[in-house]
């Protein structure tokens, strides 16, 4: 029971960090960037949103938003961060399905304990390296930002990427932190028989030993 409560928040703890990802790879509120106070920048128009895939001007007429499609002349914290965070994003999908695979509650043909706990420890790996992508993109995208143009604050989705990169890492440790047995398959040598003659429980002999005694 343990196990699977563990499984259980382990998965749920994944499964919130994964859509934290994904929220901070879609949306572009990364960093707000401006070198002035915020009422002085939004009266001038240059009050600006950063995020992976766009650039945008808030002023109180006015949300702009420019597609950043140059790749090529792309800052490398810009490119770097997209790539890692795809990938984090994409992670997500196989390692869910191993988690709930790996379930005690899910019972697949031919599975054994051994099997359940593979695919448990792949899926933590997996959620475990969606963090590590989650952390370095969300650390190196503003500092990168502060050295190109003059950083003020931190936008929702930097937010929304600490926060999924946290659950992730909880998550992934949380399964990779679970081990248990089969129920299913005792062990030999915890097995006995009932004596009618003494009754009392006695060991389950070996094989070798059943042939011994049916050749003498």
């Amino acid at each position: 029971m343990a196990l699977m409560c563990r499984q259980v928040t382990g998965s749920a703890a994944s499964c919130a960090g994964w859509v934290g990802l994904i929220v901070a790879t879609a949306t572009n509120d990364w960093v707000r960037t401006c070198d002035y106070t915020v009422a002085t920048c939004v009266r001038m128009d240059e009050l600006g949103s950063r995020g992976l895939w766009a650039e945008c001007v808030i002023s109180p007429a006015l949300y702009h938003c420019q597609a950043l499609n140059q790749i090529l002349t792309l800052p490398a914290y810009i490119q770097t961060s997209r790539a890692l965070m795809i990938c984090a994003s994409l992670l997500g999908l196989p390692g869910m399905l191993l988690v709930l695979m790996s379930m005690p509650c899910v019972r697949l043909q031919n599975d054994t304990s051994a099997i359940k706990q593979r695919r448990a420890r792949v899926g933590g790996v997996f959620f475990i390296i969606m963090a590590i992508c989650g952390i370095i993109s969300t650390v190196w995208f503003p500092v990168g930002a502060h050295q190109s143009d003059g950083l003020m604050s931190f936008g929702f989705s930097l937010y929304a990427g600490w926060v999924g990169a946290a659950l992730c890492l909880l998550g992934g440790s949380m399964i990779l932190c679970c081990h248990g047995t089969d129920p299913g398959t005792p062990r030999r040598e915890n097995s006995f028989y009932y004596s009618r003659q003494g009754g009392t429980a006695m060991p389950l002999d070996p094989p070798a030993n059943h042939a011994k005694s049916a050749r003498v």
